[in-house]
């Protein structure tokens, strides 16, 4: 009998969202494991021997052990699920575009303006809608010529931009100026075997 794979996360995280939505879109069997984050569990020796940066989401699967959620997409997509990341060239290298994004303005946008509104972090939220606002604005523009992110069909690199985008809005990253970003973000979420991340009631949300 094959163990399911363990998904160390948090249900409010979007990064653990990103690797929780892949392995069910890919049909991939998985245990989810909640890690409390607000009680600093996150911190302690026992997730410090998974990951010793100590930050979710973290997989088991048998003895290996991956963390970074872009990783972990990489990760089981190779193993798993080889459709979602394609290996001819232009089309890698598409995905690796958005993942990078995911890693980087998204994080910086999206996911540290909800930050603020959710978590109370001491951040910029000045420079973090503008940086939401510049990415979303590119996203706009790739999508009015392309159903996904990469192609025709959805990958990685969808899903790892998914999940703080859509959530955008509870950081106050307003997403009514985007048509095509808004018709993608309904298309990942028709897709079989979409599962939603828990959502708040800051920000715009709560307006």
């Amino acid at each position: 009998m094959i163990n399911a794979i363990r998904i160390h996360g948090h249900p409010l995280s979007g990064h653990a969202h990103r690797v929780s939505l892949f392995a069910a879109l890919a049909g991939i069997a998985h245990e989810e494991v909640t890690i409390d984050l607000l009680a600093g569990e996150h911190k302690q020796a026992p997730f410090l021997k998974l990951n010793p940066a100590g930050q979710v989401p973290v997989i088991e699967d048998g003895e290996t052990v991956v963390t970074d959620s872009n990783a972990i997409l990489v990760y089981l997509a190779k193993k798993y699920a080889p459709d979602w990341l394609p290996e001819a060239p232009e089309a890698a290298a598409a995905v690796q575009r958005w993942l990078t994004a995911a890693a980087g303005e998204v994080a910086f946008g999206a996911a540290t303006a909800r930050l603020i509104t959710v978590f109370g972090a001491p951040l910029d939220a000045d420079r973090a809608l503008a940086v939401a606002a510049s990415v979303n604005g590119k996203l706009e523009a790739h999508l009015a010529e392309n159903d996904f992110l990469a192609g025709s069909r959805p990958t990685i690199a969808d899903v790892a931009v998914y999940s703080y985008t859509a959530h955008g809005p509870e950081g106050n990253v307003d997403l009514s100026p985007y048509p095509n970003l808004r018709r993608w973000i309904a298309a990942v979420e028709a897709l079989p075997g979409f599962v939603a991340m828990q959502s708040t009631s800051a920000g715009l949300v709560a307006a």
